[in-house]
């Protein structure tokens, strides 16, 4: 049964991302970057220069952008005189030697469509040369772009639940997708209000999601902007359901939102946020992911969450955000100005 559903899912885990740690003199910022090459499975690992050449190990309950699941010796596919991978082999690499390895950190319990996403840190062009083929596998939260979002807590013992927190707005993308998170001032398609804990048990369908959502959203947005009246301002309150293969793996959050009503089947930036500057403190996860991301400053590729392989800027992030999604009944709504 457990192999069967690791082969199910393998493929809609491979990610792309493929983080390089790169070399530099030797010193310290040397000596912390070789504390990142010998970070074995269970270890988790953090850097904020784009370069990676100050990537440490941490522990797994401050914030960090890779935990480790395992390594990959790749040598007897990749001899010495091997050319330097380009981002499709990479792409390869990962597939053959880190989805598996991933899957079995987790115990088979990875959300396939969850906030984490598999990744590999490779070694740069001149380790590479000089032989060194041996790839860390690991965990990622990312934003739809790619940047890496910080995370705390194991992989292992965290909800996968792809959610953002309260206040968070979601900007909107090309092709009609939701993109990452900016400040709410900027145009974007969500904003996000609140998130709803479904119960433990058998998997609810869309429909039942749906009703239970469609109730607990409005209640939300009543709270959340104070009973404003978000129908005359051209705004609506949507929400996103979890899939049967996430539900599988424990996940049970889902986001309520706020966003334009579409027009037909596309999506309508709007600017400002509807939140009552007067209401309650919003619960937030640890730490609130209440800014916008930076551009991505790894040198890395995008990891992938959906099992056409499509890169994030076609899939959108959270689930189901990227399509307009269902009006509550109660169909309210907001506009660019500030509450």
């Amino acid at each position: 049964m457990v192999g069967a559903f690791l082969g199910a899912f393998l493929l809609l885990m491979l990610s792309a991302f493929t983080s390089v740690l790169a070399g530099g003199p030797l010193g310290s910022n040397r000596e912390k970057v070789n504390a990142a090459y010998q970070a074995v499975a269970g270890e988790c690992l953090n850097w904020e220069r784009k370069d990676l050449s100050d990537a440490q190990k941490v522990d797994c309950g401050a914030a960090h952008r890779f935990e480790v699941t395992g390594t990959a010796d790749i040598t007897g596919a990749y001899p010495k005189e091997a050319p330097f991978p380009n981002a499709e082999a990479w792409e390869k690499i990962a597939a053959e030697h880190c989805s598996q390895t991933t899957a079995t950190y987790m115990s088979g319990k990875l959300d396939p469509e969850g906030k984490y996403g598999v990744s590999t840190l490779n070694p740069d062009e001149k380790r590479w040369s000089d032989g060194y083929r041996q790839l860390r596998c690991g965990l990622q939260v990312t934003a739809p772009s790619g940047a890496a979002l910080p995370s705390f807590g194991s992989a292992k013992t965290q909800d996968q639940s792809n959610v953002y927190d309260p206040a968070v707005c979601l900007a909107l993308a090309e092709n009609n997708t939701v993109g990452d998170p900016v400040d709410c001032a900027q145009p974007h398609a969500f904003e996000i209000i609140g998130v709803v804990q479904h119960p433990e048990g058998e998997f609810l369908a869309t429909e039942k999601q749906d009703a239970v959502m469609s109730e607990k959203c409005a209640a939300i947005a009543n709270d959340y902007t104070g009973g404003a009246d978000l129908k005359a301002k051209n705004l609506l309150v949507t929400w996103d359901t979890r899939s049967e293969k996430s539900w599988a793996v424990g996940s049970r959050k889902a986001n309520c939102k706020i966003g334009a009503v579409p027009q037909g089947n596309n999506l309508v930036a709007w600017t400002g946020s509807v939140r009552n500057p007067n209401g309650a403190p919003l619960t937030t996860a640890n730490p609130p992911q209440t800014t916008s991301v930076k551009p991505q400053d790894e040198p890395t590729g995008a990891p992938l969450h959906s099992e056409s392989g499509k890169p994030p800027s076609e899939s959108g992030k959270p689930s189901d955000s990227g399509k307009p999604d269902k009006p509550s009944s109660s169909a309210p709504t907001t506009t660019s100005e500030n509450r």
